[in-house]
């Protein structure tokens, strides 16, 4: 609760004091720490952890390599990686391998966090094959983002994303043909994005209002 509202301090204060400490304090303490950009503090406190009587649980892991991916610290990632599945035979989630191949993929190193992806043991979801799309995007690899993009079309084909990067893909590595055949072919499927509304009620009725309306003569009324 103290780390969600950044009363970070507070939370160790308690979290210190508190005499008996089950996994579950281990784990949202750890949580609260990466999410408030404490990493370091929560590689030291995973350590720890391993020295209790407690082990370490999938929760726990996804902990260390959300820290592994705010720091960008690819070592620390593959490390824990390792350590779940060798030494505590935790089975990958779909969300460890997610942080895995955000991490792998904003370090530019695209054709491991392909790789990783080719070994899951099901089929990835919609996020991580964005990841991978937008690392693509970011290092212009054009046959890892075409891979990407088919799949994650294949799971949301009104996706507007998987165009948009594969596009900026083929346009920042000079095939601007290809970029212009995503956007064309976003435009065909008239795959905008869906404008955001507000809803309010007034003397009983709800008026809905959205953000690329047309005026209306009693919008100026409600």
């Amino acid at each position: 609760m103290y780390c969600k509202c950044g009363e970070v301090g507070t939370a160790r204060q308690v979290f210190q004091t508190t005499p008996w400490k089950g996994l579950s304090s281990w784990n949202s303490m750890m949580l609260g720490l990466a999410t408030n950009g404490f990493e370091d503090d929560v590689f030291e406190l995973f350590l720890e952890l391993e020295s209790s009587n407690l082990r370490p649980d999938s929760v726990s892991f996804i902990t260390v390599l959300t820290a592994s991916n705010h720091s960008g610290r690819v070592d620390k990632a593959r490390e824990y990686f390792k350590l779940m599945t060798e030494t505590y035979s935790i089975k990958p989630t779909m969300k460890h391998y997610g942080c895995m191949v955000d991490v792998l993929g904003r370090a530019g190193l695209i054709e491991e966090a392909a790789e990783l992806v080719k070994s899951m043991p099901r089929n990835p979801d919609a996020i991580i094959w964005g990841s991978l799309l937008a690392a693509c995007s970011s290092h212009w690899d054009v046959d890892t983002a075409e891979w990407a993009a088919r799949n994650l079309i294949s799971l949301d084909p009104d996706d507007t994303s998987a165009h948009v990067l594969l596009s900026n893909v083929y346009a920042a590595s000079g095939d601007f043909r290809k970029a212009m055949q995503e956007r064309m072919t976003m435009k065909k499927k008239q795959m905008e994005k869906q404008p955001g509304c507000s809803l309010i009620e007034v003397n009983g009725e709800v008026y809905e209002f959205m953000a690329s309306g047309t005026y209306q003569p009693d919008m100026i009324e409600v």
